[in-house]
């Protein structure tokens, strides 16, 4: 019982990655793209979370924590440029 629900949640992951991936090529506005790639992150997150439970190791556990940073990373990347027009801003004091 507990593998067919986790089978039908990875399905079911699959298939709202494939939504975002629809929306990012799609989207009408850059804040739909950036909401989009957020979204697979957090569905990556979850995925790699119920493979875990499945084969019964703790071993993606650092790999979860990882992307969820870069994922988190990439949010504020994306979202600084959509605002500024630039990621990194330098100081001219010349």
């Amino acid at each position: 019982m507990i593998e067919m629900m986790l089978t039908t949640s990875l399905v079911l992951f699959s298939i709202t990655i494939a939504i975002a991936v629809i929306r990012i090529v799609l989207g009408p506005s850059m804040p739909d793209r950036v909401i989009g790639l957020d979204m697979i992150g957090v569905n990556l997150i979850a995925t790699i979370a119920v493979i875990s439970v499945m084969m019964n190791t703790k071993a993606f556990l650092e790999v979860i924590l990882i992307l969820g940073i870069l994922s988190f990373i990439g949010t504020i990347a994306f979202s600084k440029f959509i605002e500024r027009g630039v990621i990194v801003e330098r100081k001219h004091d010349r």
